[in-house]
Protein backbone atom coordinates (compact mmCIF):
# COMPACT_ATOMS: atom_id res chain seq x y z
CA UNK A 1 0.00 0.00 0.00
CA UNK A 2 2.74 2.46 0.98
CA UNK A 3 4.92 1.42 -1.96
CA UNK A 4 2.02 2.00 -4.35
CA UNK A 5 1.52 5.45 -2.80
CA UNK A 6 5.23 6.20 -3.20
CA UNK A 7 5.06 5.23 -6.88
CA UNK A 8 2.03 7.46 -7.35
CA UNK A 9 3.77 10.37 -5.66
CA UNK A 10 6.86 9.96 -7.84
CA UNK A 11 4.72 10.05 -10.97
CA UNK A 12 2.71 12.93 -9.58
CA UNK A 13 5.92 14.82 -8.82
CA UNK A 14 6.90 14.83 -12.50
CA UNK A 15 3.44 16.02 -13.53
CA UNK A 16 3.21 18.76 -10.91
CA UNK A 17 6.74 20.05 -11.46
CA UNK A 18 6.07 20.36 -15.19
CA UNK A 19 2.69 21.96 -14.55
CA UNK A 20 4.10 24.52 -12.13
CA UNK A 21 6.95 25.30 -14.52
CA UNK A 22 4.52 26.08 -17.32
CA UNK A 23 2.40 28.20 -14.99
CA UNK A 24 5.46 30.26 -14.07
CA UNK A 25 6.25 30.72 -17.76
CA UNK A 26 2.72 31.97 -18.37
CA UNK A 27 3.09 34.37 -15.44
CA UNK A 28 6.42 35.67 -16.76
CA UNK A 29 5.26 36.14 -20.36
CA UNK A 30 3.62 39.58 -19.78
CA UNK A 31 6.83 40.81 -18.16
CA UNK A 32 8.45 40.79 -21.60
CA UNK A 33 5.97 43.48 -22.63
CA UNK A 34 6.41 45.66 -19.57
CA UNK A 35 9.43 47.51 -20.98
CA UNK A 36 7.82 48.16 -24.34
CA UNK A 37 4.52 49.16 -22.73
CA UNK A 38 6.31 51.57 -20.42
CA UNK A 39 8.20 53.04 -23.39
CA UNK A 40 4.98 53.59 -25.31
CA UNK A 41 3.39 55.19 -22.24
CA UNK A 42 6.30 57.62 -21.86
CA UNK A 43 6.17 58.49 -25.54
CA UNK A 44 2.43 59.19 -25.34
CA UNK A 45 2.89 61.36 -22.27
CA UNK A 46 5.63 63.33 -24.02
CA UNK A 47 3.41 63.67 -27.08
CA UNK A 48 0.54 65.02 -24.96
CA UNK A 49 2.83 67.56 -23.26
CA UNK A 50 4.18 68.75 -26.57
CA UNK A 51 0.66 68.95 -27.99
CA UNK A 52 -0.25 71.23 -25.09
CA UNK A 53 2.79 73.40 -25.82
CA UNK A 54 1.80 73.46 -29.49
CA UNK A 55 -1.66 74.73 -28.60
CA UNK A 56 -0.16 77.42 -26.37
CA UNK A 57 2.21 78.59 -29.11
CA UNK A 58 -0.65 78.57 -31.60
CA UNK A 59 -2.76 80.71 -29.25
CA UNK A 60 0.07 83.22 -28.75
CA UNK A 61 0.65 83.45 -32.51
CA UNK A 62 -3.04 84.17 -33.03
CA UNK A 63 -2.91 86.96 -30.45
CA UNK A 64 0.20 88.47 -32.02
CA UNK A 65 -1.47 88.38 -35.44
CA UNK A 66 -4.56 90.15 -34.15
CA UNK A 67 -2.47 92.81 -32.36
CA UNK A 68 -0.33 93.30 -35.47
CA UNK A 69 -3.39 93.72 -37.66
CA UNK A 70 -4.80 96.24 -35.21
CA UNK A 71 -1.52 98.20 -35.22
CA UNK A 72 -1.53 98.09 -39.01
CA UNK A 73 -5.07 99.47 -39.15
CA UNK A 74 -4.14 102.26 -36.74
CA UNK A 75 -1.14 103.18 -38.82
CA UNK A 76 -3.24 103.30 -41.98
CA UNK A 77 -5.83 105.45 -40.21
CA UNK A 78 -3.21 107.94 -39.05
CA UNK A 79 -1.68 108.04 -42.49
CA UNK A 80 -5.10 108.81 -44.02
CA UNK A 81 -5.41 111.79 -41.66
CA UNK A 82 -2.25 113.45 -42.93
CA UNK A 83 -4.19 115.26 -45.67
CA UNK A 84 -6.53 116.87 -43.14
CA UNK A 85 -4.01 118.54 -40.82
CA UNK A 86 -3.63 122.34 -40.94
CA UNK A 87 -1.03 123.23 -38.32
CA UNK A 88 2.48 122.14 -37.54
CA UNK A 89 1.51 120.94 -34.09
CA UNK A 90 -1.17 118.64 -35.54
CA UNK A 91 1.38 117.32 -38.04
CA UNK A 92 3.92 116.50 -35.36
CA UNK A 93 1.32 114.77 -33.14
CA UNK A 94 -0.01 112.73 -36.06
CA UNK A 95 3.46 111.83 -37.20
CA UNK A 96 4.29 110.54 -33.71
CA UNK A 97 1.17 108.34 -33.71
CA UNK A 98 2.12 106.95 -37.08
CA UNK A 99 5.66 106.12 -35.88
CA UNK A 100 4.39 104.43 -32.70
CA UNK A 101 1.89 102.37 -34.62
CA UNK A 102 4.55 101.39 -37.18
CA UNK A 103 7.04 100.39 -34.46
CA UNK A 104 4.39 98.38 -32.61
CA UNK A 105 3.41 96.68 -35.87
CA UNK A 106 7.02 95.68 -36.61
CA UNK A 107 7.57 94.35 -33.07
CA UNK A 108 4.41 92.27 -33.23
CA UNK A 109 5.38 91.01 -36.66
CA UNK A 110 8.73 89.77 -35.33
CA UNK A 111 7.05 88.05 -32.38
CA UNK A 112 4.55 86.46 -34.73
CA UNK A 113 7.31 85.18 -37.00
CA UNK A 114 9.18 83.65 -34.03
CA UNK A 115 6.01 81.95 -32.76
CA UNK A 116 5.15 80.68 -36.22
CA UNK A 117 8.66 79.19 -36.54
CA UNK A 118 8.32 77.45 -33.14
CA UNK A 119 4.88 76.29 -34.18
CA UNK A 120 6.25 74.74 -37.36
CA UNK A 121 9.09 72.96 -35.51
CA UNK A 122 6.68 71.70 -32.88
CA UNK A 123 4.34 70.40 -35.56
CA UNK A 124 7.17 68.45 -37.20
CA UNK A 125 8.21 67.00 -33.83
CA UNK A 126 4.66 65.94 -33.06
CA UNK A 127 4.29 64.34 -36.46
CA UNK A 128 7.53 62.40 -36.00
CA UNK A 129 6.62 61.24 -32.48
CA UNK A 130 3.15 60.29 -33.59
CA UNK A 131 4.61 58.07 -36.30
CA UNK A 132 7.03 56.50 -33.82
CA UNK A 133 4.25 55.89 -31.30
CA UNK A 134 2.19 54.21 -33.96
CA UNK A 135 5.12 51.96 -34.87
CA UNK A 136 5.69 51.00 -31.22
CA UNK A 137 2.00 50.30 -30.73
CA UNK A 138 2.03 48.00 -33.77
CA UNK A 139 5.02 46.09 -32.37
CA UNK A 140 3.35 45.93 -28.98
CA UNK A 141 0.19 44.58 -30.53
CA UNK A 142 2.17 41.90 -32.35
CA UNK A 143 3.93 40.91 -29.14
CA UNK A 144 0.60 40.72 -27.34
CA UNK A 145 -0.81 38.45 -30.04
CA UNK A 146 2.29 36.26 -29.86
CA UNK A 147 2.05 36.03 -26.09
CA UNK A 148 -1.63 35.27 -26.34
CA UNK A 149 -1.00 32.35 -28.72
CA UNK A 150 1.84 31.03 -26.51
CA UNK A 151 -0.35 31.34 -23.43
CA UNK A 152 -3.13 29.39 -25.10
CA UNK A 153 -0.69 26.62 -26.10
CA UNK A 154 0.72 26.43 -22.59
CA UNK A 155 -2.74 26.42 -21.05
CA UNK A 156 -3.58 23.44 -23.30
CA UNK A 157 -0.48 21.66 -21.92
CA UNK A 158 -1.61 22.44 -18.38
CA UNK A 159 -5.04 21.01 -19.15
CA UNK A 160 -3.46 17.75 -20.36
CA UNK A 161 -1.24 17.57 -17.26
CA UNK A 162 -4.27 18.22 -15.04
CA UNK A 163 -6.05 15.23 -16.61
CA UNK A 164 -3.05 13.02 -15.85
CA UNK A 165 -2.92 14.44 -12.34
CA UNK A 166 -6.56 13.56 -11.68
CA UNK A 167 -5.84 9.94 -12.63
CA UNK A 168 -3.29 9.69 -9.77
CA UNK A 169 -4.89 11.73 -7.02
CA UNK A 170 -8.22 10.01 -6.24
CA UNK A 171 -6.69 7.47 -3.83
CA UNK A 172 -4.36 9.96 -2.13
CA UNK A 173 -5.14 11.89 1.04
CA UNK A 174 -6.13 15.52 0.43
CA UNK A 175 -3.95 16.84 3.23
CA UNK A 176 -1.00 14.88 1.90
CA UNK A 177 -1.63 16.26 -1.58
CA UNK A 178 -1.82 19.80 -0.25
CA UNK A 179 1.54 19.43 1.54
CA UNK A 180 3.08 17.67 -1.43
CA UNK A 181 2.05 20.40 -3.89
CA UNK A 182 3.29 23.12 -1.57
CA UNK A 183 6.66 21.37 -1.17
CA UNK A 184 7.07 21.01 -4.94
CA UNK A 185 6.28 24.69 -5.44
CA UNK A 186 8.75 25.82 -2.80
CA UNK A 187 11.50 23.23 -3.50
CA UNK A 188 11.90 23.82 -7.24
CA UNK A 189 9.88 20.87 -8.47
CA UNK A 190 11.21 18.26 -6.02
CA UNK A 191 8.90 16.83 -3.37
CA UNK A 192 9.91 13.18 -2.91
CA UNK A 193 13.50 11.93 -2.72
CA UNK A 194 15.19 8.59 -1.97
CA UNK A 195 17.08 7.73 1.20
CA UNK A 196 20.66 6.68 0.49
CA UNK A 197 22.95 5.36 3.24
CA UNK A 198 21.11 7.20 5.95
CA UNK A 199 21.29 10.53 4.10
CA UNK A 200 18.40 12.52 2.60
CA UNK A 201 19.30 13.10 -1.06
CA UNK A 202 17.16 16.22 -1.07
CA UNK A 203 19.15 18.21 1.51
CA UNK A 204 22.21 15.90 1.97
CA UNK A 205 21.65 15.79 5.74
CA UNK A 206 22.35 12.69 7.86
CA UNK A 207 19.07 11.51 9.32
CA UNK A 208 18.54 9.97 12.78
CA UNK A 209 18.94 6.20 12.86
CA UNK A 210 15.45 5.62 14.24
CA UNK A 211 13.95 7.75 11.47
CA UNK A 212 15.97 5.79 8.89
CA UNK A 213 14.65 2.53 10.32
CA UNK A 214 11.09 3.84 10.13
CA UNK A 215 11.60 4.77 6.49
CA UNK A 216 13.04 1.35 5.71
CA UNK A 217 10.06 -0.35 7.34
CA UNK A 218 7.74 1.59 5.03
CA UNK A 219 4.68 1.63 7.25
CA UNK A 220 3.82 5.29 6.61
CA UNK A 221 4.70 8.35 4.57
CA UNK A 222 7.50 10.27 6.30
CA UNK A 223 8.85 13.77 5.69
CA UNK A 224 12.50 14.76 6.10
CA UNK A 225 12.84 16.79 9.33
CA UNK A 226 15.30 19.15 7.62
CA UNK A 227 13.95 19.89 4.11
CA UNK A 228 10.33 18.65 4.60
CA UNK A 229 10.50 16.45 1.49
CA UNK A 230 8.99 12.97 1.46
CA UNK A 231 11.70 10.31 1.77
CA UNK A 232 11.48 6.68 0.72
CA UNK A 233 13.75 3.65 0.90
CA UNK A 234 15.42 2.54 -2.33
CA UNK A 235 16.24 -1.01 -1.27
CA UNK A 236 19.86 -2.15 -1.27
CA UNK A 237 21.26 1.32 -0.62
CA UNK A 238 23.07 0.19 2.57
CA UNK A 239 25.15 -2.57 0.94
CA UNK A 240 28.91 -2.52 1.22
CA UNK A 241 29.47 -1.97 -2.48
CA UNK A 242 27.22 -0.08 -4.83
CA UNK A 243 26.72 -1.24 -8.40
CA UNK A 244 29.20 1.30 -9.74
CA UNK A 245 31.81 0.25 -7.14
CA UNK A 246 31.28 -3.40 -8.02
CA UNK A 247 31.70 -2.64 -11.72
CA UNK A 248 34.89 -0.71 -11.00
CA UNK A 249 36.30 -3.64 -8.97
CA UNK A 250 35.45 -6.10 -11.72
CA UNK A 251 37.21 -3.86 -14.27
CA UNK A 252 40.38 -3.82 -12.12
CA UNK A 253 40.31 -7.60 -11.73
CA UNK A 254 39.71 -8.09 -15.44
CA UNK A 255 42.62 -5.77 -16.31
CA UNK A 256 45.09 -8.07 -14.48
CA UNK A 257 44.84 -10.60 -17.29
CA UNK A 258 43.55 -10.46 -20.83
CA UNK A 259 43.63 -14.21 -21.56
CA UNK A 260 41.50 -16.72 -19.79
CA UNK A 261 44.62 -18.47 -18.49
CA UNK A 262 46.13 -15.19 -17.25
CA UNK A 263 42.95 -13.87 -15.58
CA UNK A 264 43.14 -13.20 -11.87
CA UNK A 265 41.28 -15.76 -9.79
CA UNK A 266 40.66 -15.47 -6.07
CA UNK A 267 40.17 -19.25 -5.77
CA UNK A 268 43.70 -19.83 -7.06
CA UNK A 269 45.05 -17.54 -4.39
CA UNK A 270 43.07 -19.28 -1.70
CA UNK A 271 44.21 -22.72 -2.92
CA UNK A 272 47.91 -21.87 -2.77
CA UNK A 273 49.89 -23.55 0.02
CA UNK A 274 51.67 -21.36 2.60
CA UNK A 275 55.34 -20.69 2.10
CA UNK A 276 57.84 -22.97 3.95
CA UNK A 277 61.34 -22.13 5.15
CA UNK A 278 63.82 -24.14 3.09
CA UNK A 279 67.24 -23.94 1.49
CA UNK A 280 66.54 -20.52 0.06
CA UNK A 281 66.00 -19.13 3.53
CA UNK A 282 69.26 -20.73 4.78
CA UNK A 283 71.12 -19.06 1.93
CA UNK A 284 69.63 -15.72 2.90
CA UNK A 285 70.76 -16.21 6.53
CA UNK A 286 74.32 -17.07 5.42
CA UNK A 287 74.52 -13.99 3.22
CA UNK A 288 73.40 -11.82 6.14
CA UNK A 289 76.16 -13.35 8.36
CA UNK A 290 78.79 -12.66 5.70
CA UNK A 291 77.65 -9.06 5.45
CA UNK A 292 77.91 -8.67 9.21
CA UNK A 293 81.50 -10.11 9.17
CA UNK A 294 82.47 -7.68 6.40
CA UNK A 295 81.11 -4.82 8.46
CA UNK A 296 83.16 -5.89 11.49
CA UNK A 297 86.34 -6.11 9.37
CA UNK A 298 85.79 -2.63 7.99
CA UNK A 299 85.22 -1.27 11.50
CA UNK A 300 88.46 -2.92 12.81
CA UNK A 301 90.53 -1.51 9.96
CA UNK A 302 89.05 1.91 10.51
CA UNK A 303 89.88 1.78 14.26
CA UNK A 304 93.49 0.74 13.60
CA UNK A 305 93.97 3.60 11.14
CA UNK A 306 92.66 6.05 13.70
CA UNK A 307 95.08 4.72 16.35
CA UNK A 308 98.06 5.07 13.96
CA UNK A 309 97.08 8.65 13.12
CA UNK A 310 96.85 9.51 16.82
CA UNK A 311 100.30 8.03 17.53
CA UNK A 312 101.88 10.00 14.66
CA UNK A 313 100.24 13.18 15.89
CA UNK A 314 101.59 12.65 19.45
CA UNK A 315 105.15 12.05 18.13
CA UNK A 316 105.03 15.26 16.12
CA UNK A 317 103.90 17.20 19.18
CA UNK A 318 106.78 15.76 21.30
CA UNK A 319 109.34 16.71 18.63
CA UNK A 320 108.02 20.27 18.46
CA UNK A 321 108.19 20.60 22.28
CA UNK A 322 111.85 19.37 22.30
CA UNK A 323 112.79 21.90 19.60
CA UNK A 324 111.21 24.68 21.64
CA UNK A 325 113.19 23.61 24.72
CA UNK A 326 116.49 23.56 22.75
CA UNK A 327 115.83 27.08 21.53
CA UNK A 328 115.20 28.29 25.07
CA UNK A 329 118.49 26.74 26.32
CA UNK A 330 120.47 28.46 23.56
CA UNK A 331 118.99 31.80 24.45
CA UNK A 332 119.86 31.30 28.12
CA UNK A 333 123.51 30.39 27.23
CA UNK A 334 123.83 33.53 25.12
CA UNK A 335 122.57 35.69 27.96
CA UNK A 336 125.08 34.08 30.45
CA UNK A 337 127.95 34.70 28.03
CA UNK A 338 127.05 38.36 27.73
CA UNK A 339 126.93 38.76 31.51
CA UNK A 340 130.43 37.16 31.96
CA UNK A 341 131.91 39.54 29.41
CA UNK A 342 130.41 42.52 31.20
CA UNK A 343 131.88 41.34 34.58
CA UNK A 344 135.38 40.95 33.07
CA UNK A 345 135.22 44.43 31.63
CA UNK A 346 134.28 45.88 35.03
CA UNK A 347 137.17 44.09 36.78
CA UNK A 348 139.66 45.48 34.29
Amino acid sequence: MIQDMIDRLKSLQDILSEKFRIENEIKNLPRALSTKTELVSRMKKSYIDKSTQYDEIKSRARDFREQMEQAEREREKYESQMDLIKTQREYEALDKEIRDATEREQTLRKELQREEKSLQEMAETLEREESLIKQQEDELRQEQEKIKSETEAKEAQIADLTKEEKKLTPELDEELLFKFERIIRSKEGQGIVPLRKGVCTGCQMILPSQFVNDVREGNEILFCPYCSKIVFYLGDDESSFSETEAEGLSDIIGALGTDENDAFDFEDVLDEEPLEIGEDDDDIVEEEDELEEDDDTVEDSYDSEEEEDEADYEEEEEEEEEEDLDLDDDELDDEDGDEDEEDEEEEE
